[in-house]
């Protein structure tokens, strides 16, 4: 009775800890929220927003060729998992005066998985 107990315990915590992780996957479905804006890849370009290649580790306002809003240029942000979950649960919110029109993600897993899809990304577009 007892290893029962402890099996279905463990099994429990098993699919706990899955459902925290970061699912790429899920990620690049989520991420049909940013494409009417945002392009990722080898071919991305800017559009309405700015590409989100290598977006981590990047300073705010930084892609070249993009006509950015002072209060993003100006924000001393540079891009990590915190800051950009931050962000896009209310982009206005963390950057008041941001061109970005997006009501924003509220669900911390979405957003788990949206940061895995991005990480793949380089600088380059390559997927790594």
């Amino acid at each position: 009775m007892m290893i029962r107990l402890i099996a279905a315990v463990g099994a429990i915590l098993v699919a706990s800890a899955s459902a925290r992780a970061q699912d790429a996957a899920a990620g690049e479905k989520s991420f049909n929220k940013c494409r009417a804006c945002h392009q990722i890849g080898e071919t991305a370009k800017n559009g309405v927003g700015p590409i989100l290649n290598g977006l981590f580790g990047r300073k705010s306002g930084a892609v070249e060729g993009y006509n950015y809003s002072d209060a993003n240029k100006n924000s001393g942000i540079t891009w990590d998992e915190k800051v950009f979950a931050e962000y896009i649960q209310d982009p206005k919110a963390k950057i008041p005066g941001t061109k970005m029109t997006f009501a924003g993600i509220k669900n911390e897993q979405e957003i788990k998985d949206l940061t895995a899809f991005l990480k793949q990304f380089g600088k380059d577009g390559k997927k790594s």
